[in-house]
């Protein structure tokens, strides 16, 4: 995949991924003094920040492998873009709007409007940031979908990763520009109506351009072969079979059937994971809660920690915002670069020496107290940012690729019984003195354990649902890639709920805001060395 051709092509496939980082970087940042300005405690807008987190862990992992399995006309990823890119369009007019919502809703009561702001505040945050994570799976996939060529999918990834740090660069940019002197204001009504108008806008075209330029295989239904010489009657009875076919291959319709059908099977998989990915995700999730605990917690640390003051000072605040404005233009310039280094030194050297420099700088941070240090510190933690958006999703299209080897459908866990050697995939044995002790043999079991010496066969007992007891019934072939996606952003996502947990009680006890940035120390030195067991190639199973 060379010349600016595709290179254009793949920034237009990506627009929709700026948009959308754009719209979530900005409209979480600017939501929070929005939320007490509407009479939120601090306490409780915490609590309201982790909604949307709490929700993508329920219902990514349904919507991932739903997409795998969808059968639209409009393809199989796009329904679940454009139904989640809705729901972030409805967050986007609520969270500015809902002061006048709450005053046309309430009917002159003055306490009703309070609560009824509040609530709809409330529905605008977790909307916003339910659907804005969630929505980055089947994108993910899409990309997959198109790109399933492992360097291929590696620029992918790579510009994917670019277009998510360049996303964050504008987000954080935009609620510190003061849009309440501007011409656009006095007829929207203000900075945030002002802000959130413009993120519409950003966001439409970003849908729009994505949409266009994705050409996804649609998967439609063919008539079944009819009689000769006899042709389909257009009766009303046909006419309604035909809208009510239209209707089930529509994107909802889509997206409820197979969200319906599917759920226990799904949520059996999203637990039953293969080794290779299981590696993976350890991995990646102890590497994101570094980074995210870093994230989350620099700009209390540089405004308490370095400036002694409370974290909401002006002098803090500023630096802290420089200090992750470095760090998502240092993730941008890796993300352009990712593909050339991991050709040049592999893929397990890029992921470990991206984790090992963001751990050696949160240590620096640490010990240190010049705010130089400290915020040149900060930028070198994009490149393990930019390292973490692009390699475990190269990694899992490589998997997917190549199932027979990465994703075996038998397993070699082996059970003894009556001093026979009985496999995973053994339903059937018979005793037989050639070279093979154990060969298979094709049979109907009752349910028994069946054996004599004239018929020396083992039937291993059966569950009613036809699986041999003792005997897991995974098969790692009928995985989609969409579901392995959602697991890896389900560790995204976990990295924000822990730190949010526990990090204020760690430094409630120790009494330092540095144990911030230690914590996310520790977490990087865990991340590398799961990382050491992740499978990068052929030669890490083999060993």
């Amino acid at each position: 995949m060379t010349g600016w051709r595709s290179q254009w092509r793949l920034v237009l496939l990506n627009s929709l991924t700026c948009g959308l980082e754009i719209c979530v970087a900005a409209g979480i940042t600017y939501v929070p003094p929005l939320l007490l300005e509407a009479g939120v405690e601090e306490q409780y807008m915490t609590m309201v920040l982790g909604i949307g987190p709490v929700l993508g862990l329920l219902f990514i992992p349904l919507i991932g492998s739903a997409s795998d399995h969808c059968n639209s006309s409009y393809g199989r990823r796009r329904p679940f873009i454009w139904l989640l890119s809705l729901g972030v369009l409805l967050a986007l007019f609520i969270i500015p709007h809902a002061d006048v919502l709450a005053a046309n809703l309430s009917w002159g009561s003055t306490r009703r409007n309070q609560a009824l702001q509040v609530g709809l505040l409330i529905l605008g945050v977790g909307l916003l940031d339910f659907c804005g994570q969630v929505c980055f799976t089947p994108l993910e996939a899409l990309l997959s979908d198109l790109y399933r060529e492992r360097d291929d999918c590696g620029q992918a990834f790579a510009m994917f990763s670019f277009m998510v740090s360049l996303g964050g660069c504008v987000g954080y940019l935009l609620p510190a520009l003061d849009w309440s002197g501007g011409l656009l204001s006095i007829y929207l009504g203000g900075q945030a109506e002002c802000l959130f108008s413009l993120l519409i806008l950003i966001f439409v075209v970003s849908v729009l351009v994505t949409m266009k330029v994705s050409e996804e295989p649609s998967f439609t239904l063919e008539p079944g072969p009819s009689e000769p010489g006899r042709c389909f009657p257009r009766s009303c009875c046909y006419l309604f079979q035909c809208k009510l076919r239209a209707l089930k291959s529509g994107p909802l319709m889509c997206l409820l059937r197979t969200c319906w059908s599917m759920t226990p099977a799904i949520y059996r998989s999203y637990c039953h994971v293969p080794r290779v990915m299981r590696q993976l995700c350890l991995a990646q999730l102890c590497s994101w809660m570094g980074v995210m605990s870093f994230m989350l917690f620099y700009t209390d640390f540089v405004g308490e920690g370095l400036y002694e003051g409370v974290p909401s000072a002006a002098p803090g605040i500023r630096m802290g915002s420089l200090g992750l404005f470095l760090q998502c233009a240092t993730s941008t310039f890796f993300s352009l670069v990712m593909s050339r280094l991991v050709r040049l030194f592999g893929s397990r050297m890029v992921y470990l020496s991206s984790m090992v420099c963001f751990t050696i700088s949160a240590l620096v941070i640490c010990l240190s107290k010049s705010i130089l240090l400290v915020t040149a510190m900060s930028a070198l933690t994009g490149f393990a940012y930019a390292t973490l958006q692009t390699l475990p999703y190269t990694l899992t299209c490589h998997y997917h690729k190549e199932k027979e080897v990465y994703m075996q459908n038998s397993k070699t866990k082996k059970t003894h019984t009556n001093g026979f050697t009985i496999t995973r995939d053994s339903v059937c044995l018979t005793l037989d003195n050639g070279p093979g002790d154990l060969n298979h043999k094709s049979g109907i079991s009752n349910g028994h354990v069946h054996y004599s010496r004239d018929e020396p066969e083992y039937y291993p007992p059966v569950h009613q649902n036809g699986a041999p007891l003792g005997l897991e019934s995974e098969d790692f072939e009928k995985r989609g890639v969409g579901l392995d996606f959602a697991i890896l952003d389900s560790t995204f996502l976990l990295s924000q709920v822990f730190p949010t947990l526990f990090m204020g009680m760690i430094v409630q006890f120790t009494e330092s805001v540095t144990a911030y940035i230690a914590s996310s120390a520790i977490f990087g030195a865990i991340g590398i060395y799961f990382a050491t067991h992740i499978v990068f190639d052929q030669n890490d199973l083999r060993s």
